[in-house]
C-alpha cells in the first residue's frame, strides 16, 4: 500500500501493519535468502480496481533475477498487459474470474501460461474486489471453471487464516487440489517450518508451492532455513528442533 510493504489481518484494510518503506530492499533480501519467486499484491490496486503501485512493481522486477508474480486490480486486458510488459512473469486474476469468466478464458488463450487465478475464500465462498465483497460461488467450483478456461495454476487463500499465523487450512487445500488437475499454491496462515512440512503431504495431490508472508517479516520463519528444509519440493536437511528426521 502506498509503495510500502504491508500485511493485512484477515484481509481487513483497517488492520494493516507496515513492515518496510523500501520494498525493493526487502525484495532483494528475500531473493538473497533463497526465494524462488516473489509474490506481490497491489493492495491499493485491489481496492481501487486497477494497478496503482506500478512504479514500485517495476523497480522490484528490475532489481531481481527471480520471477515476480503480481495480483491486485487486474480486471481487464489492458491492466494485465501493462504489468506483463514490465517484466512480471505471471499476472494473478481474481475478481474478473468471478465477474467475467469468458474474458478470462480469452486472456488465458492469448497469454497462455502467464495467468494464475487467485481464489480468496471466506467460509468456502469466493471473495472479490479486494476481499471487500463475498460472492455465492464455491471456491472449488470457480477453480474447476478456471482450470477448464486454461489457467496455469490456482493460488488458494483462506481469508480467515491470512495474516493470523494460525496455520494453513489443510482440509480446504486438500479439497481444492482434489477438485482440479492444475497446480495449487497454498496461501494464508503459514507460520512455521512445521506448517511447511505439513503442506508437503499435499504435494502428491497437486499442492506445488506455498506463499509465506507475515511469518517472514516477524521472523517466525527463516526463509533460508525453510528453503534448506524443503528444497525442491522435497525434505532435505530438517533443522533438529522441528522434530522431523532428514529424508528424501
Amino acid at each position: 500500500m502506498a509503495g510500502r510493504c504491508v500485511r493485512l489481518y484477515q484481509g481487513d484494510y483497517q488492520q494493516s501493519e507496515v513492515f518496510s518503506d523500501n520494498p525493493v530492499e526487502v525484495a532483494r533480501q528475500w531473493e538473497a535468502a533463497g526465494a524462488s519467486k516473489l509474490h506481490l499484491v497491489d493492495l491499493d490496486g485491489a481496492k481501487q480496481g486497477h494497478p496503482v503501485n506500478l512504479a514500485a512493481i517495476e523497480a522490484i522486477v528490475n532489481a531481481l533475477s527471480i520471477p515476480v508474480e503480481v495480483g491486485g486490480g487486474l480486471r481487464n486486458r489492458e491492466s494485465l498487459a501493462q504489468l506483463l510488459a514490465l517484466g512480471v512473469q505471471h499476472g494473478i486474476l481474481g475478481t474478473i474470474a468471478v465477474e467475467q469468466p469468458e474474458e478470462v478464458k480469452a486472456l488465458c488463450q492469448e497469454f497462455r501460461d502467464r495467468i494464475i487465478i487467485g481464489i480468496d475464500a471466506r467460509n468456502g465462498k469466493v471473495a472479490t474486489r479486494g476481499w471487500l465483497e463475498t460472492s455465492t460461488i464455491e471456491a472449488t467450483d470457480l477453480a474447476q471453471q478456471m482450470a477448464q478456461a486454461g489457467a496455469s495454476a490456482i493460488i488458494y487463500t483462506d481469508i480467515h487464516r491470512d495474516g493470523t499465523m494460525q496455520g494453513p487450512n489443510m482440509d480446504a487445500l486438500r479439497e481444492m487440489a482434489k477438485s482440479i488437475d492444475i497446480p495449487v499454491i497454498a496461501s494464508g496462515g503459514v507460520s512455521s517450518l512445521t506448517d511447511l512440512l505439513s503442506l508437503l503431504s499435499l504435494e502428491p495431490l497437486g499442492v506445488t508451492g506455498v506463499i509465506i508472508g507475515r511469518a517472514l517479516y516477524t521472523g517466525d520463519i527463516s526463509l533460508s532455513e525453510a528453503v534448506k528444509a524443503i528444497g525442491q519440493g522435497r525434505i532435505q536437511d530438517i533443522p533438529p528442533d522441528t522434530g522431523f528426521s532428514s529424508f528424501a
